[in-house]
């Protein structure tokens, strides 16, 4: 099988890393990729965002299976144009893919397929921000209407700062708070059968103690040891099987990667947001304890035969990422700074842990910061405190200067 993953994040590296280590993956490319998947695949330059130039690139390669990994080229109908060219593509269409491009169409296909949420307003008007914000009160949950990078998201007790979000998004989903802990959930689908992976958690705040500003992600781990052991069941009854039926009902089928953001509330769980992609951190702990090859699980879901794929298999092994980032992440990051002591890592540490490329390019033979978020560190172990020592054994051996990360990456998990 001949594969091309679009994109270039630590996500895609996950993907690459996991689809080069499948005996069914005859020749892999990615397009338009980082200093890391080149490691591994034939990287390609093309306009991620271009449907056009990605599915002539697909011809051109005589790609069996195109994976696309990012949100925006999923609602930009990336995934539409490689369809439209005969060629397999797992990846919701532009239409499915506002799932994850309008908060406000996730809401409504929620309300249609009673799946349990956080009760909502959608405001357009100065007038509504304010009539939505008196309704919920404190502490304030503001969302931009479209994509935002993972930092569209505002939560905090400052109404003035809620206010002021709110306005500069021009359409805003005001929200409930939901409390309790988050869990990640990822689910393939075909569009009718839904193949649940393995719950994980990811941290979003910049600071150590979730303090500081919200970021696309700054770690993750997997299994999640506190959860309740029915709880993938539960979710697939009351969240993933009526959201992609639904969308089926709809006219619009959802094939590819759902994955539900969720909150483990007093009252119950509660979605608080569904991507339309595989979500970055957590595809790197989830991929990094999936045993069952992966190419041909994607493969049935573009095909539409995802009923003739058994269950997943997974390790027993616990997986911790920690994401190493620029200088001033989430603000605009510092870039074109060396990165150091990836050889030390790949000779030291592997096969327990090693090194996904997020932000990262070739500079002559150097390899630089290219983005926010950097690399992301994985590390497997017995629990996931031999998972967390390696990893953070690891992120000490790289060199970034001004670079930042968490120390408390499934530390309260792992002593759970």
């Amino acid at each position: 099988m001949k594969v091309l993953v679009i994109g270039g994040g630590a996500r895609e590296h996950a993907l690459c890393r996991s689809l080069s280590l499948d005996p069914d993956v005859t020749a892999l490319h990615c397009a338009p990729g980082n200093a890391g998947i080149a490691e591994v695949a034939e990287l390609h330059p093309v306009d991620a965002l271009d449907g056009g130039a990605v599915a002539r690139l697909a011809t051109e390669l005589q790609a069996d299976l195109v994976v696309v990994g990012p949100e925006a080229p999923l609602v930009a109908g990336v995934a539409d144009a490689v369809r439209a060219a005969g060629i397999p593509c797992f990846g919701p269409s532009r239409e499915a893919a506002q799932l994850e491009g309008s908060k406000a169409f996730a809401k409504d296909v929620m309300a249609a397929a009673n799946v349990p949420t956080a009760r909502a307003y959608v405001c357009t008007t100065s007038a509504e921000i304010d009539e939505a914000l008196d309704a919920f009160g404190a502490p304030y949950v503001v969302k931009d209407d479209g994509l935002a990078a993972g930092k569209g998201v505002v939560v905090t007790d400052d109404l003035d700062v809620a206010r002021e979000h709110a306005l500069a998004c021009g359409r805003v989903v005001i929200e409930e708070f939901l409390d309790g802990p988050e869990v990640s959930l990822f689910a393939i689908t075909d569009g009718s059968t839904v193949l649940p992976l393995t719950p994980a958690q990811d941290f979003k705040r910049a600071l150590d103690g979730d303090e500081g500003p919200n970021t696309g992600g700054m770690g993750a781990y997997s299994p999640l040891p506190w959860a309740d052991p029915k709880l993938v069941d539960e979710v697939m009854a009351t969240v993933l099987q009526p959201t992609v039926d639904e969308l089926r009902r709809r006219g619009t089928p959802f094939s590819g990667l759902l994955y539900a953001g969720l909150a483990i509330t007093s009252r119950g769980v509660r979605v608080i947001e569904f991507n339309a992609r595989f979500g970055d951190p957590e595809t790197q702990v989830v991929l990094a304890r999936l045993k069952t090859p992966l190419a041909s699980v994607l493969l049935h879901a573009a095909n539409g035969t995802l009923d003739n794929e058994p269950p997943l298999n997974w390790r027993d092994e616990a997986a911790v990422t920690v994401v190493v980032a620029s200088h001033n992440y989430p603000g605009t990051p510092r870039t074109g700074d060396p990165i150091e002591g990836l050889d030390e890592v790949a000779a030291e540490d592997a096969p327990h842990a090693y090194v996904l490329h997020a932000g990262t390019k070739k500079d002559g033979d150097a390899v630089v910061s290219a983005g926010g978020r950097v690399l992301s560190v994985t590390a497997t172990g017995e629990d996931l405190a031999q998972a967390r020592e390696r990893a953070y054994t690891a992120v000490s051996r790289i060199r970034l200067d001004g670079s930042q990360h968490r120390t408390d990456i499934a530390l309260k998990a792992a002593g759970a």
